[in-house]
């Protein structure tokens, strides 16, 4: 199983792009995992809604499925839900716990920070690719196909 940390953003999509082709080669199986809180605040800040009032959870996981289907249509995509105002490294255990529960083998991180010297104490990417219970893909260019298809490092919804 290969695991995806998936938010949307244009290397979470390139993430989950790479993930899909290494399965096509290997016959593995591909989850794109959104860890979706329950925070407007944190919704805005990620790209998802353009202001906190238009938050719906729901909404927000919908369109995450939905796109990530587009990305990489045989992939099975979950929703994890965190309470409001989440560290990283609450976001970082819910992702190591599906790892974890899915016998994950790799898990893919699009980030421009993971995996440096010197990483943010608020990068997710960073804090999945320190952890050393499975091997990490890093993602830090998205290909032009992505940049295409995907031209918003985020998404905002209807």
């Amino acid at each position: 199983m290969y695991l995806v940390a998936y938010d949307g953003s244009r290397l979470a999509n390139a993430a989950l792009d790479s993930a899909a082709k290494f399965a096509s080669a290997t016959g593995h199986d591909v989850l794109a995992v959104a860890v979706v809180p329950d925070d407007s605040a944190y919704a805005v800040e990620a790209g998802w809604v353009p202001s906190r009032e238009v938050f719906d959870r729901q909404t927000v996981v919908g369109e995450l499925h939905k796109t990530a289907v587009d990305i990489a249509p045989s992939a099975s995509f979950q929703a994890v839900s965190v309470g409001k105002n989440p560290a990283p490294g609450n976001i970082v255990s819910k992702l190591r716990t599906v790892a974890s529960e899915t016998d994950a083998t790799v898990i893919f991180v699009g980030s421009e920070n993971a995996g440096r010297v010197v990483v943010p104490l608020v990068s997710v990417g960073g804090n999945v690719a320190s952890d050393d219970a499975h091997d990490v893909h890093i993602v830090r260019h998205a290909p032009p196909e992505i940049h295409r298809r995907f031209p918003k490092s985020h998404f905002y919804l209807p």
